[in-house]
């Protein structure tokens, strides 16, 4: 049976040059645009002032200074938050994960996949309305930035391919026999659960079992 299928990876090419050339990607994103709701929600009123000032007196120079100065910041404000969820990129390839973050100082934190050792999935109520969720992870080491990565898009279907990349592997359910003497244990057959029990020696009846007389020889004459 084939495993869940994933989306379409929504990435920069920018990302790219962080991989090895034998290293495609199996999950390739940016965050979900729900970030910049919080920013947007600073942003925009003080842009809208900002605008306001710059239309109230043209004549006058301390309030349209003032209206280009609130209206710029809030431009830089905005624009700095746009290009930050434009370039931080989250990555799992069948070696580990990356997260690039930074528009001006570019950041890449990476973590060996088989350092994982727990994956949490979390979605919030407007997570579940808007399609995001949070992963956690935790490793035997430093996380170095890894801990929690938040809207992440489609997590469901990410959350699934997430796991079968790191837990997909059942040991305890993979056909016997893989071992060098083929019994899939060190002792030989004996010791397997399903191998075939020795021979148990035959059953007696409990009569006697007559043997052929011993052959008598004359003494020399």
């Amino acid at each position: 049976m084939s495993g869940p299928r994933a989306r379409p990876p929504r990435w920069g090419k920018d990302a790219e040059k962080y991989l090895l050339a034998d290293e495609p990607p199996v999950i390739a994103t940016r965050r979900h645009p729900a970030v910049l709701a919080r920013p947007a929600l600073r942003g925009v009123p003080v842009l809208v002032v900002g605008v306001f000032l710059l239309q109230l007196d043209p004549g006058n120079r301390v309030s349209t200074t003032l209206g280009l100065v609130v209206a710029l910041g809030a431009l830089g404000y905005l624009g700095l938050h746009v290009g930050e969820w434009w370039v931080r990129h989250f990555l799992v390839t069948r070696r580990r994960v990356l997260l690039t973050s930074g528009v001006i100082i570019r950041t890449v934190a990476v973590m060996p996949l088989r350092r994982i050792t727990d994956l949490t999935w979390k979605e919030t109520f407007w997570g579940q309305l808007l399609g995001y969720g949070t992963f956690r992870f935790e490793s035997a080491g430093q996380q170095q930035g890894l801990d929690e990565i938040t809207y992440v898009p489609h997590a469901d279907t990410l959350y699934k391919t997430l796991s079968q990349l790191m837990f997909g592997t059942d040991f305890s359910t993979n056909r016997v026999g893989d071992d060098d003497d083929g019994t899939g244990s060190p002792d030989g057959p004996a010791d397997r659960a399903d191998a075939p029990a020795p021979p148990s020696p035959p059953l007696t009846s409990g009569r006697r079992h007559d043997t052929a007389p011993i052959p008598r020889t004359r003494p020399p004459g």
